[in-house]
């Protein structure tokens, strides 16, 4: 999923062994009873999304995706945003910069969440602050905001499903031989994992979705064992370091071109999960 998660994309698989099998099977089972508006809530309103916070979580991940797209430069035909969640604010920036963007996740209630605002219908959330917000960072007008949102219905072409933990973890033919041009997955992989190795197996299954050369934006959760999908439902969460994160991307052949972390002020730690941080990396598929 995206988790804020962890968002819930993915997860059924060919590890490698039965153990690891069940593993993730029992991670598919936690996804069952998962509330995209109970999710939308507990972490993209206020304390978290506080656009007049300079240390709120949610100003500060759009920022960083920002400062990757705009500032950076990363630009390109195809975009793969693997495991979405019902959130749209990680291609908000992207979606000016790309031909195309391709949403996905495992579990259908978030893919109708996401189709309900891409059909402009509504959703959970209201997502205009969200727009408007990027539009500041862009250095365009805040009432940009509508154009920003139909750029962003105009280049989504496909909400698909995903399971990062198959080697393959889209559809057949959904993308380019070469593959993506960049790929973003913001709290999928550690919320959809039983244990490291298999967070770590998933990041390589991504690789074979990026063409050489390409990006990966990477978000997730740092010192979190769980978090609320639902009202009463903690669904568990590989509790990564800064370093293992570093790790894996290295184990998986990724060339780690910069790392940011955000540690959560008390006041952010609200009981739906007890993450301590947030990581962002950026990485390059040699």
């Amino acid at each position: 999923m995206e988790g804020e998660m962890g968002e819930e994309q993915g997860m059924k698989g060919s590890h490698g062994g039965e153990s690891g099998m069940e593993g993730v099977a029992a991670m598919e089972a936690c996804y069952q009873g998962f509330n995209p508006a109970a999710y939308l809530q507990y972490n993209y309103t206020a304390p978290r999304a506080d656009f007049h916070r300079r240390d709120s979580i949610v100003p500060w991940k759009l920022s960083c995706l920002h400062k990757a797209f705009t500032e950076e430069g990363l630009r390109g035909e195809v975009l793969v945003d693997v495991g979405s969640g019902p959130t749209l604010y990680q291609v908000m920036s992207a979606c000016e910069h790309f031909d195309r963007i391709i949403l996905s996740d495992f579990l259908e209630v978030n893919r109708n969440e996401l189709l309900k605002w891409l059909q402009g219908g509504e959703g959970s959330l209201d997502w205009t602050p969200y727009l408007q917000h990027v539009c500041e960072l862009e250095g365009r007008s805040p009432t940009a905001w509508r154009e920003k949102a139909e750029r962003l219905r105009s280049v989504v072409t496909d909400v698909l499903p995903v399971d990062v933990h198959q080697p393959h973890p889209l559809p057949p033919g959904t993308l380019p031989h070469s593959g993506a041009d960049c790929l973003v997955s913001s709290f999928c992989l550690e919320s959809v994992s039983p244990d490291l190795a298999s967070f770590t197996r998933a990041l390589g299954h991504l690789s074979r979705l990026l063409r050489r050369g390409g990006h990966l934006l990477l978000i997730g959760a740092l010192g979190e064992s769980f978090y609320l999908g639902a009202p009463g439902l903690r669904i568990p969460v590989v509790s990564l370091e800064e370093s293992q994160v570093c790790s894996s991307l290295r184990v998986c052949g990724y060339n780690l071109l910069r790392l940011s972390v955000y540690h959560l002020p008390p006041d952010m730690k609200l009981g739906v999960d007890d993450v301590t941080g947030v990581f962002f990396a950026e990485a390059r598929k040699p």
